[in-house]
């Protein structure tokens, strides 16, 4: 960067904090560099090049239009935040930029039984509005691994999926509409409090999974399902990986439709173990959770114990205990911290077609064999969505090339099996070199028009998911 160019940015900077903090309330700014360091990365263990300008702690939509509206004016970049819970670095935030926090926006401002919506700010937890929700029988379907620490405006950014999209859906599914702050200030509301409606172009749809590349999510309408009348479980334990994927595969095939099927390798199983003093991976190298729920939930499930055991699975059972069954889903929710422990993970996100799971978990492993790389596997096995985690030593400075090359075969093998490179994390830092080859070159522009109809001076999460 040029002497000139450092100057400008820094007297940029300078007047922004100037402007922030003349508009602004005293507690809703900070500019220590001790104060800002924590909101410089997020999950993904990815890190920033310096530190952020600021941050912004935002606690009404006026707030986010003042920040963006005089970031703006002076070309400063500015990263949107949650709870830094995300996993693909569409959080971090490089030197000189604007951290806008959103976490002080936490209010549930309405939930309408009759209707069976919810009006809250992106700064809600998950978990939060879900049991909000189950007050008036009811719940906030989707379910990120995160929910009890993931906010609903980050799972709105990255269109976060989770365990019960299968049946449910993903984030995307359950927004009926939006209040959002474009990158010049100008506040919009999209979508509607309906559940069906088709005017004008769906700017709802769009802006979920934006990854805060086109406006700041400032209120959310959401839609509540009721609660089911049952749920019913099972475990099963498969003595290879690939049989349990293949198990995964027979059950859509089956034409059951599961509320969630959770897959976990035996590396998985070990880390977990290791972590929790549990004894999973005694019973087998791969775990295969399914939850069926409804009227029908029962028969469902017993319908998935035959296919299970026609499978060769080693053993299986089933329970309509809700503590039985938090107890198994607790395991699988604990995973990714069970492999943190382990080393630097490096959290990819494929999804392939449902009838190619078993392929893509084969050629996974010798992925990792060819690399000399150890990759821990677990996935929502009934949409097709596979979570292959590369681990490498933490106290190396980056991320090793060998550790992106194995990377870059599994996204390739994603694309050759009909698949994608994320199916629920977003694109954010880690995948973006790759973002091309899945949309090819028309559709890649066509895109970027787009983020500049939205964005034209690009301050909004820059060098982020496109």
């Amino acid at each position: 960067m040029t002497s000139a160019l450092t100057t400008e940015r820094a007297t940029a900077g300078a007047r922004l904090l100037g402007l922030l903090a003349r508009d602004l309330a005293p507690d809703r700014l900070t500019t220590d560099p001790g104060g800002t360091a924590a909101y410089a990365a997020d999950r993904s263990g990815t890190r920033p090049d310096g530190q952020p300008l600021a941050v912004v702690h935002a606690a009404r939509t006026d707030d986010v239009r003042i920040a963006l509206r005089h970031a703006n004016g002076l070309r400063v970049p500015v990263v949107p935040r949650g709870a830094g819970t995300g996993l693909s670095g569409g959080a971090t935030a490089d030197e000189g930029s604007l951290v806008l926090d959103l976490t002080r926006m936490n209010r549930i401002c309405e939930i309408a039984p009759d209707d069976q919506l919810a009006v809250v700010e992106p700064g809600v937890i998950t978990a939060d509005l879900d049991r909000a929700a189950a007050t008036h029988g009811l719940r906030y379907a989707p379910d990120p691994a995160s929910a009890a620490i993931s906010t609903v405006g980050g799972n709105i950014a990255t269109n976060a999926g989770g365990l019960r999209c299968a049946k449910y859906g993903v984030t995307r599914d359950s927004v009926l509409g939006l209040e959002a702050v474009l990158a010049d200030g100008t506040v919009i509301r999209t979508g509607r409090r309906t559940v069906k409606g088709v005017t004008g172009y769906d700017l709802t749809a769009l802006l979920t999974g934006s990854e805060g590349t086109l406006g700041v999510i400032t209120s959310a309408t959401l839609r509540l399902r009721p609660v089911p009348v049952a749920t019913v479980t099972v475990a099963a334990y498969f003595g290879t990986f690939e049989a349990a994927a293949d198990a995964a595969t027979a059950i859509t095939a089956a034409r059951v439709v599961p509320a969630m099927a959770e897959l976990l390798d035996g590396p998985v199983l070990g880390a977990i173990d290791d972590a929790q003093g549990s004894g999973l991976r005694g019973s087998g190298e791969a775990l295969l959770l399914v939850q069926c729920d409804g009227a029908g939930a029962l028969a469902e499930a017993e319908e998935v114990v035959r296919v299970l055991r026609k499978a060769r699975a080693v053993s299986v059972r089933l329970t309509g205990d809700p503590a039985e069954a938090d107890a198994l889903l607790a395991a699988r929710r604990l995973a990714l911290p069970s492999i943190e422990r382990v080393g630097r993970p490096l959290i990819e996100d494929i999804a392939v077609p449902r009838s190619r799971l078993a392929e893509a978990v084969r050629e996974i492993a010798a992925i990792a064999a060819r690399n000399d790389v150890r990759i821990f596997t677990l996935a929502h096995a009934a949409d097709g969505n596979l979570h292959p985690i590369l681990v490498v030593d933490p106290a190396l400075p980056g991320i090793p090339e060998v550790a992106w090359r194995a990377a870059g075969e599994v996204f390739a093998t994603a694309l050759r099996l009909g698949g994608t490179l994320t199916g629920e994390h977003g694109v954010g830092l880690l995948k973006r070199r790759w973002v091309a080859d899945e949309l090819g070159p028309d559709n890649h522009a066509l895109q970027q028009r787009l983020k500049a109809a939205f964005d034209p001076n690009g301050i909004l999460n820059p060098g982020k998911a496109i």
